[in-house]
This record gives structure tokens, sequence and C-alpha cells, in this order.
């Protein structure tokens, strides 16, 4: 029997080819249930994950205004009496002020003035702090709040009972009371005599209370605000009175401070005089912020 002629490569391509073909609809079928089966796990993912958690809204002020600048001139004459006896370079001096250092001025700002005389010197001080909440479960006006609160519990004013007293670890709790439900507050250790009359030599101060000048929260100033007056004696026969209204609008908390400071006087500073002046600088700078 005559053997067939044996062609080299006609027989092997053919496999080959059957091989490659095969190959490749055994890979098109598995691409193709890979790409049907991808948006069936990324829907049942997305199902196991829930609705995303609220985000606190942020707060209203973004940026702070400039401090030196904020006070009026005029404002300064009525804050700084003395500054009218210096000479021309240093009341212009007085008047302009000195800008607090600060790492982030969208943040903290801060300024002080100062006159001085023989007898008498005054010194005002503003501090405005923007804050800002890196909790996205707190809102900025929350975690301001928080702030407030604080200053206020460290003047030893009582907080209303509804508002959260902070605690050392930073967590808050409910504001404690009275068995009659005056929310109570104790002053700090080594704080200084508090009120209006100051205590000369064998005088008895007048009860503070009378007065309506004691140390108070304030009404028609920001969203909250509150007073604080500090009597001290300074030498032999000086005294110093320091007024700090605080108030916060939103997520910034704005200071004022105002001291007067006599030498040799038997007389106090007036604390009518000095809240009234630092009450009207405050109203002023409410205002500033809501333009």
């Amino acid at each position: 029997m005559q053997r067939k002629r044996y062609a080299p490569g006609r027989t092997g391509s053919t496999a080959r080819t059957a091989v490659v073909l095969a190959l490749g609809l055994g890979l098109g079928i598995g691409l193709t249930g890979c790409s049907s089966g991808t948006p069936a796990d990324d829907i049942a993912v997305d199902a196991k994950a829930g609705p995303a958690a609220p985000v606190a809204p942020p707060g209203r002020y973004r940026t702070l205004f400039e401090p030196c600048g904020a006070v009026p001139q005029g404002a300064l004459k009525e804050l700084l009496p003395g500054a009218a006896a210096l000479a021309d370079p240093e009341r212009d001096k007085a008047y302009r002020g000195v800008a607090a250092v600060t790492y982030d001025t969208d943040r903290r700002v801060g300024c002080t003035w100062r006159a001085d005389t023989p007898d008498i010197s005054h010194r005002l001080a503003l501090d405005i702090e923007r804050v800002v909440s890196y909790d996205t479960t707190i809102s900025d006006d929350d975690r301001a709040q928080d702030v407030y609160a604080r200053k206020q519990v460290a003047a030893g004013i009582p907080l209303p009972q509804t508002t959260p007293t902070p605690t050392p670890s930073g967590t808050s709790t409910a504001t404690g009371g009275t068995p009659g439900g005056t929310p109570s507050a104790t002053t700090p250790p080594g704080k200084a005599t508090k009120g209006t009359t100051a205590p000369a030599s064998g005088a008895t101060p007048a009860d503070p209370a009378a007065t309506g000048l004691e140390p108070r929260v304030l009404e028609g100033l920001g969203e909250i605000a509150y007073l604080d007056d500090v009597l001290s004696t300074v030498g032999a026969n000086g005294h110093q009175r320091a007024v700090s209204v605080v108030f916060r609008t939103s997520n910034v908390i704005v200071t004022v401070s105002y001291q007067e400071q006599t030498t040799g006087s038997a007389e106090a500073p007036d604390s009518l005089e000095l809240q009234e002046r630092a009450r009207n600088l405050a109203r002023l700078l409410a205002e500033r912020l809501e333009e």
C-alpha cells in the first residue's frame, strides 16, 4: 500500500488554530461573566454601607476683621481720656494700638491700646476668636458655645440651667442648681474681689447686687453675653478695676477688656462708667459683625 505523503505544518497548524479559537471563546465567556457580575457586586457593597452620616453645618464667619482699625477714634478718645494730655507722637501711638501676635489671622486677632498719666492709666484690649470644629458631627456654633461657656464659668458667673457646663475632661454636663432652681456657681480660687465698691481701709464694701452692676449675663448683645467686673488694690492707695464684656455671635467670640488704674488715690475707679464704656464698644463690634 502506498503511504500518504506527510506535509509538515498543515496538521499542527490546524490544531493550533482550533486551540486558539477555543481559548478565545473561553476567555470571552469569562470576561463576559466578570463584567456582567461587577455592577451587582458594587450594588451589594453600597447597600451594606448604608446612608452617609449628616455633616454638622459650618459657622457663619470664615474670616475676621482687622481689630486695631475696628474702634473709631471718637470711641478711643472716650476710652483713653488720658491720651488727650499726651504729646502728639505719644497720643497718635496710643490711638493706633498694637496688634496681637497670632499665627492665623483668620482664626484669632487682637489689639491693645494704652494711655498713661502720672495719676491714672487706661488699658483697652480686644480679643476676637473664630472657632472651628474639626468634628463633622459638631457644628462650629456648638463648639464656639462650649468655648464661651468655659469663659463664663471661669468668671464665676452662673450659666443658665439648660446650658451644658464644660468639664475639665472636655465633655459637657447639665448645669446644676440650688434646690430653689437657681444655677449654682463658685468663684475660682484666687480671684480678686468682684463688685462695684472698693474696700478702702476700714470700709465695708456695699452689696454689689443692690446696685445692679454686679458681674452678670447681658441681654441684647450677640447671641449670648456676660459682663465681669473685678476690683483690686495696687500699692498702698492705688486701685485697679478691670471690666470684661464677652459675647458670642455664631462661631465668633469677642472679648472686650477695659482697665482703669489709679495711683495714690483713695477712690476706686467708677464701676458704672467703665461698664458703660465697655458695653458701648461691645455693641459697636457686634454691629460690625452684622455688616
